[in-house]
């Protein structure tokens, strides 16, 4: 399920891939649960392939996910009550300690927040890595591929020769 949540790029929010048409992917908003289309020129990146970075190993966004809902409860963040950014940064640096200050922009940080907020509030609070390697697992043996951005952009390719 995790790998079929999508973003994309220009359009605000979060999408769940619906599924699949020629030269095209059917999302639904995450908030409004209208359906439209994705088409190959829109730049669509599923969140189990985003991670942001750090001065070791680039983590995760499921697994910063998981360090907010575990240092907030599983209550949304205020994103508005930061005063500055440098007030949001460094409440990011608790949840994400060893997070790369050069790297990671404001706006990022800003981003996580959105994201994470705009799942809690539609019930998708589970962000295990366990259940999203099943879940990786389980949509590769259905579609025969990692994911369904990789999906969207090999047809791309496809169509484009």
């Amino acid at each position: 399920m995790k790998e079929r949540i999508l973003s994309i790029s220009g359009k605000p929010g979060l999408y769940t891939l619906v599924s699949q048409g020629k030269n095209m992917l059917i999302v639904e908003d995450v908030a409004s649960h209208k359906r439209m289309p994705a088409y190959a020129r829109d730049k669509v990146m599923s969140l189990g392939d985003i991670a942001i970075y750090t001065t070791g190993e680039d983590l995760p966004l499921y697994d910063v996910f998981e360090a907010i809902k575990e240092k907030t409860g599983g209550q949304t963040v205020d994103v508005k009550a930061f005063e500055s950014p440098e007030k949001m940064r460094a409440y990011f640096a608790e949840i994400v300690p060893d997070f790369d200050a050069e790297r990671v922009y404001n706006t990022d940080i800003k981003k996580v927040f959105q994201w994470y907020n705009l799942l809690i509030s539609n019930g998708i609070s589970d962000f295990k890595n366990e259940e999203i390697a099943e879940d990786k697992a389980a949509e590769a043996a259905d579609a025969g591929t990692a994911t369904a951005a990789e999906t969207f952009e090999a047809e791309k390719k496809a169509e484009e020769k």
